[in-house]
């Protein structure tokens, strides 16, 4: 991993998302390309999303559940905004210019009803609504410049207030253009257009411009309110954007103050955006000026401007001019804001939630959700943040220590050594902090809560003062010790023979000699590191530092053998084996190696479950795991370890990670006779026996990929990482059964762990089923369809592959779904599954002797988009041909038809369309269009030959004649024809299969044929006419 880069100390702010708001809009039904949102607005209880159907869905933010949606009839919505000092009332417009007033009336448990309507706006777009801050009354301005306010009724007045009162329409003003942006405060309206501000005064009816220059453009404005520092009290002020990157500063009476110039300030780099969907990137190189126009001003957070763009979002602090940050955000439509938090709606449809924080607080948040590796990234890319003493209120050292001890050496090794300069850097508490500190922890005990609240126990004149001083005296002691520690000779015994002997087989598994420094880490280093962590861990939070898996081994932990530097004689040096090239590039060389160390590690392992502190905690961790799942056949067979017999150093445990994992890709089980011979166990078994020892992604992919025909494989990974997560604190909301509050849980588990996630999901699956499996496309592409197939059921399967397609955009679904054809093979699997769930009984779409069944393509498919796909994807000519028999047999005649026309089986197309009978299959682009005159003439000999084996019509009344029309008939092929290459030709080639005297044209079709020879002519006349024209132009030019 490469080194992150440092972002300046004078970024203290970042915007973060934790919340994923994908599987609301999935739930809504805001995600599929024929309903989107619109529009949207949110307040302290309400998050209200405008859809384009006209739908006003009311989301409670509290748990984001869905309370209310109300319907329009009126056209789409295009602006909502909500009451800021009653929740209960809330401001629709549509795009056929009604304003709607809702009252919800959720305290008195009614219905919500419109209690105020306004035509005022009919046929022209609302562009904007605000609220007035004391009274129940809503400005709306609209496309043509129009603004007007509506006062809104209520039922809470009784019934004078809410069905004898009707409230005037006013219209205030029109302006010289199109209205921006609206804003209210204390009794002035603010108008921004696209040419200028005014402010109105609503009880005086009085109008002033903010301002004498004009501008061109979207460019917004807001009222600033002065509530806070030595500005408290003092009337607001009012912002208005200008060209080029500028914004004035206005006082409350229109009177323009100041010029605030961004431009220069914005030519520092972007802030990284912290979001669970990717990782930060910083680039400190892109330091241009930016010229841009603000299309809207919201007041923000804390005495703060925000603005956006279409690529980024803005946010200054007006009273000292500067820039607080900028972050690149992508396709940003519209923003609505309350307090420090932002929702983000996107030009595709999907939203975002985002928060503006400061990087100490950032950094909480991501501790308390378990994000360790985004909060080690912040931590390390604004460190300078991090490092002042202010920032250990907050985030003190013990909680980084927390922090780093959450990383996995394997994948994180470059990020733990970056954050241990990090906190290098960091700053104690000032004085008086620590001194207060040091006499709190002298006199009482304490736990540091993860909020930074320093939790005192008071001990004073108790016994535990003198068994704690006690404790660190002897720790100080050891401490001293340790200077004059040697190592032990061969021949002296250790107190502990368990763990000695553990400690040889250690050292046995690295092939020591007598000079290699792995023995020192295994005596001196260990051993001052476990003191250490004694004497830390009676000033710190023990809930910090985790917790052994077994705790009967937590009490020796601080234990530590002497290891033995005498290797067994037999053994051969696997290290230097494996490091070899010559032993790395042979396949066949490295399993051999690889074969003649797992006896060393069986030795090990057994040497370990023999110590006496083992025997009883093994039997009962082997009765939880058998009481945790049910048992099978694998399990059975070989007990399942998901822990280690006895601790081990991380190095130690990362390289016998690599081995073990490499043994099982290499796959080494095959040949039974060598198994026996050798005395290899089986993969399973292995698997069962090693698997605290295995990397987990690999062997989850392992088992997708290499052992797929085995399933007692992928239930033993199952197995194991069900028992591996079953502490967390996820499982117990699952078993709640709450659906939608467990995935939120799942969620704030980001950045995910595929294996670990994988467990989670399987639980969810057995408690809801397939509509749990539907919602699982959010964590795509962490868990992948193959995972699925492995945990699911084929239908249920279905359905997620259904829903992940169709999650993306129309035009890329046909791409995307091929590249979750790995192998090709899965295409032909997944085209049987789905035409054997959900879809028409055989007998329905085929005759007896196999020929499509009259009519039998109107049948509906359960999973006719996913076929649709399917059948398109590229593929070499076995395979469709192998595609097209899987859809005749099934009676899936328009996949059918499509395959045959790209096999150029035109013939067989042909047959069946005429056998369907249906002249909608002969235009493009579901159906197949004949080219030449030949292909006319076999159809019309084909529909001739079918005609006599058509039922009789169904139809009757007036549908009847166009019923007639779309049968594949002589006649109507006809007249197909004829609009193609003329009438007179059509009847030639009618006559040439030998059918005109046979078939007599029926009057609509003579008429149709007259007609189409008068337009022939007069097209061939208007032709002529048009070359005459042209003829002589081109010869007077030459004259």
């Amino acid at each position: 991993m490469p080194m992150l880069p440092v972002v300046p100390e004078v970024q203290s702010h970042v915007l973060a998302e934790f919340d994923c708001l994908d599987p609301l809009l999935s739930a809504l039904r805001l995600d599929s390309g024929r309903l989107k949102c619109t529009c949207l607005a949110v307040s302290r209880k309400w998050l209200a999303l405008g859809t384009s159907a006209g739908g006003l869905h009311l989301i409670q933010r509290e748990g984001w559940k869905q309370r209310l949606i109300l319907t329009h009839k009126e056209g789409s919505i295009t602006q909502v905004s909500c009451c800021p000092h009653d929740e209960d009332f809330i401001a629709v417009a549509t795009s056929q210019g009604l304003v709607v007033v809702w009252e919800l009336q959720l305290e008195r448990r009614g219905r919500p009803e419109r209690v105020s309507v306004s035509w005022e706006h009919r046929g022209q777009t609302v562009t904007s609504l605000c609220w007035d801050t004391a009274a129940l009354r809503v400005f709306a301005g609209d496309k043509g410049g129009k603004v007007s306010f509506l006062r809104a009724g209520s039922s809470k007045l009784g019934k004078v207030g809410s069905a004898f009162v009707i409230f005037p329409v006013q219209t205030i003003t029109t302006v010289d253009s199109r209205v921006v942006q609206l804003g209210y405060l204390d009794g002035r309206l603010l108008v921004s257009s696209l040419s200028r501000c005014y402010l109105c005064d609503t009880e005086r009816e009085k109008f002033w411009r903010v301002g004498n220059k004009e501008r061109d453009g979207e460019y917004g404005a807001c009222f600033f309110p002065l509530s806070r520092g030595v500005t408290a009290g003092q009337p607001p002020l009012l912002y208005c954007a200008r060209p080029g990157s500028r914004v004035w500063e206005a006082s409350f009476s229109g009177d323009v103050l100041s010029t605030h110039q961004f431009k220069q300030l914005l030519a520092i780099p972007p802030v990284p955006l912290i979001s669970y969907r990717s990782e930060p990137h910083y680039n400190p190189a892109q330091k241009s000026s930016q010229s841009i126009a603000f299309p809207r001003l919201l007041y923000f957070g804390d005495q703060n401007l925000l603005t956006w763009t279409d690529s980024a979002i803005y946010v200054f602090t007006p009273q000292s001019g500067q820039v607080l940050l900028w972050t690149e955000v992508k396709d940003v439509v519209e923003i609505a804001v309350y307090r420090n938090e932002l929702f983000c709606l996107h030009g595709d449809g999907h939203m975002s939630h985002l928060s503006l924080l400061s990087v100490e607080r950032c950094v909480d948040r991501l501790l308390r959700r378990e994000a360790w590796s985004l909060a080690t990234t912040v931590c390390v890319m604004f460190q300078h943040a991090i490092a002042p003493s202010r920032s250990r209120k907050s985030i003190p050292i013990d909680r980084l220590d927390h922090l780093r001890s959450q990383l996995s050496v394997t994948t994180h090794l470059d990020l733990i050594g970056q954050l241990e300069e990090v906190v290098a850097k960091l700053e104690p508490l000032d004085s008086a902090s620590s001194s207060r500190r040091s006499s709190i922890s002298s006199h009482e005990s304490f736990n540091v809560l993860d909020c930074g609240i320093y939790r005192v126990i008071s001990r004073r004149g108790s016994q535990s003062d003198e068994e704690t001083s006690s404790l660190v005296s002897q720790s100080m002691l050891e401490e001293e010790r340790l200077k004059e520690f040697s190592f032990v000779q061969e021949e002296e015994e250790p107190e502990d023979s368990g763990i000695s002997e553990w400690a040889g087989v250690t050292a046995e598994l690295y092939s020591l000699d007598s000079n290699c420094p792995m023995c020192l880490f295994l005596s001196v280093s260990s051993f001052v590191k476990k003191t250490t962590e004694k004497i830390n861990t009676l000033q710190m939070n023990s809930d910090l530092w985790p917790r052994p898996p077994d705790s009967k081994d937590g009490g020796q932990g601080h234990v530590e053998a002497v290891a033995t530097t005498a290797p067994f004689p037999e053994d051969v040096d696997h290290d230097s084996q494996i490091q070899d090239p010559l032993v790395l590039l042979d396949p066949a060389c490295l399993k051999e190696t690889l074969q003649e160390w797992i006896p060393v590690l069986e030795r090990v392992l057994d040497a370990a479950n023999n110590c006496p502190e083992n025997q009883n905690g093994g039997q009962e961790d082997q009765r939880e795991a058998q009481d945790h799942h049910i048992p099978d056949k694998a399990s059975t067979e070989e007990n399942l370890r998901v822990w280690s017999p006895k601790p081990l150093p991380p190095d130690l445990q990362a390289h016998l990670t690599q081995l073990a994992t490499l043994y099982l890709e290499l796959d080494y089980f095959g040949d039974p006779v060598v198994q026996k011979e050798r005395g290899v166990v089986e993969v399973n078994a292995f698997l069962r026996r090693f698997f605290f020892l295995l990397d987990q992604e690999r062997v989850r992919r392992m088992c997708l990929l290499g052992y797929g025909d085995q399933p007692e494989v992928h239930i033993s990974f199952m197995e194991a990482m069900l028992e591996l997560t079953q502490s967390s604190k996820v499982v117990e909301v699952i078993q709640k059964g709450d659906l939608l509050k467990s995935l939120r849980c799942l969620r704030e588990l980001q950045p995910w762990s595929a294996p670990m996630l994988l467990a989670h999901l399987h639980r969810l699956y057995e408690k809801h089923g397939e509509l749990a499996v539907r919602s699982f496309t959010q964590f795509y592409p962490t868990i992948l369809p193959s995972d699925i197939t492995a945990m699911a059921k084929h239908s249920h399967f279905l359905a997620y592959l259904d829903n992940l397609v169709q999650s993306w955009a129309e035009e890329q679904r046909l791409s995307f779904l091929g590249s979750l054809l790995q192998p090709e093979t899965l295409r032909q699997d997944w085209l049987e599954l789905a035409l054997t769930h959900d879809a028409p009984q055989k007998s329905d779409t085929l005759t007896t002797d196999g020929q499509p069944r009259w009519h039998s393509h109107f049948f509906s498919w359960g999973y006719g988009r996913l076929l649709s796909l399917l059948i398109r994807l590229p593929a070499d000519l076995a395979s469709k041909q192998k595609m097209a028999e899987t859809c005749r047999s099934h009676g899936y005649w328009t996949g059918y038809v499509y395959l045959c026309c790209e096999l150029q089986r035109r013939t067989e197309a042909f047959s069946t369309i005429c056998r369907l009978d249906d002249m909608s299959l002969l235009e493009e682009p579901s159906g197949m269009v004949p080219q030449t005159m030949d292909e006319w003439k076999m159809l019309l000999q084909l529909s001739q030959q079918c005609s006599n084996s058509r039922p009789p019509s169904l139809t009757n009344g007036g549908s009847a004649a166009d019923h007639i029309q779309t049968e594949v008939t002589p006649e109507n092929l006809v007249l197909r024809l004829a609009r193609a290459v003329g009438p007179d030709r059509a009847l030639g080639a009618l006559q040439e299969v030998g059918m005109q005297s046979d078939m007599e044209l029926g009057p609509h079709s003579t008429l149709v044929c007259e007609l189409l020879r008068v337009a022939e002519k007069r097209q061939r006349a208007l032709i002529q006419t048009m070359l005459e024209r042209c003829d002589r132009f081109l010869w007077s030019q030459h004259a």
